[in-house]
């Protein structure tokens, strides 16, 4: 299954010069010394990209996630986690997060 970063993401990187590189350097550096299996880091990822409603990466981590062995249902749970916190806001992610788990 292939996953797409979005064209900002894309442009971002292409185009900052080394700042793209520092960026993926620290995201690299985080995740590798998080104490996180790399599934529940994802869903983690997931929730905090729904509770901030930066949607444009839910589709890209879903599909990492569900590759990760990740079950449609607990990409469900991972994007109404912020439920309680943030409200109603979190499910613009969930159609978004359903549609890229089934690949649609």
């Amino acid at each position: 299954m292939a996953k797409k970063v979005t064209n900002s993401f894309m442009m971002f990187m292409q185009q900052t010069n080394t700042t793209g590189k520092l960026y993926m350097d620290m995201v690299m550096a985080l995740s590798k010394e998080s104490a996180l299996d790399r599934k529940s880091h994802e869903l983690a990822y997931i929730s905090v990209l729904a509770a901030t409603k930066m949607i444009s990466g839910i589709d890209f981590h879903v599909k990492l996630a569900k590759e990760l062995n990740a079950s449609k249902e607990e990409i469900i749970s991972a994007v109404l986690v912020g439920l309680p916190a943030v409200g109603i806001t979190v499910i613009d992610a969930l159609e978004i997060a359903i549609n890229a788990y089934d690949d649609i």
